[in-house]
């Protein structure tokens, strides 16, 4: 009796937009026009950290619930609680106290953050003239804050009645400010045009 064999096609994984031109097109052009000369030197985006600092919330459990519910809805992870490392009397903090939260994308989910961040989530902004090209560290990670929740599609309005606001961190593999900043240019970062 002869047995059917399947064969089961394989599939290629489907990755994110911006990863896959970074791959295909980005790397070259950025090796290129920096004149690197070699691969590995070339900028390379490796997390997003998206923080959420809530000093207020220490009192109120209802705040640390509605950001909880926020980050995982923009971010689809479980964020992480911070707590106060020491305590500060004029803060009325005390060590151990809950501050914040905390979420780390990376692979996929972090180029697929950022494809929403730059293409509908900016753009929805009132009066956005461009992100602030000054925010970058000594490092080349680059620092972005909203002040409010509600531009992002995925939360309803109940779920904004309560507004805090948020910071994405860029970590960015890069070996001067420049080229971190040409990395996020390639991706469509709308900086702010200088005034001359």
């Amino acid at each position: 009796m002869a047995t059917a064999t399947t064969k089961t096609a394989k599939t290629a994984p489907v990755h994110a937009r911006l990863r896959a031109e970074f791959d295909q097109k980005f790397a070259a052009e950025l090796l290129k026009e920096l004149e690197l000369g070699n691969v590995h030197r070339v900028p390379r985006l490796e997390k997003i950290v998206v923080n959420v600092g809530l000093g207020r919330a220490k009192d109120d459990k209802k705040i640390m619930e509605v950001a909880t519910n926020t980050l995982r809805k923009i971010t689809g992870q479980q964020p992480v609680e911070t707590v106060a490392k020491k305590s500060i009397a004029g803060f009325k903090l005390r060590d151990g106290n809950k501050i914040g939260l905390k979420v780390t994308l990376r692979g996929d989910k972090m180029y697929e953050m950022m494809d929403r961040l730059i293409n509908i989530v900016l753009p929805r902004l009132r009066d956005f003239h461009g992100v602030s090209a000054k925010a970058f560290d000594k490092q080349g990670n680059y620092s972005l804050g909203l002040t409010d929740q509600s531009v992002f599609p995925e939360l309803t309005f109940e779920e904004t009645t309560n507004p805090h606001g948020m910071q994405f961190v860029f970590v960015v593999k890069c070996e001067e400010q420049a080229h971190a900043r040409a990395l996020l240019e390639k991706f469509g970062m709308p900086f702010e045009k200088e005034n001359k």
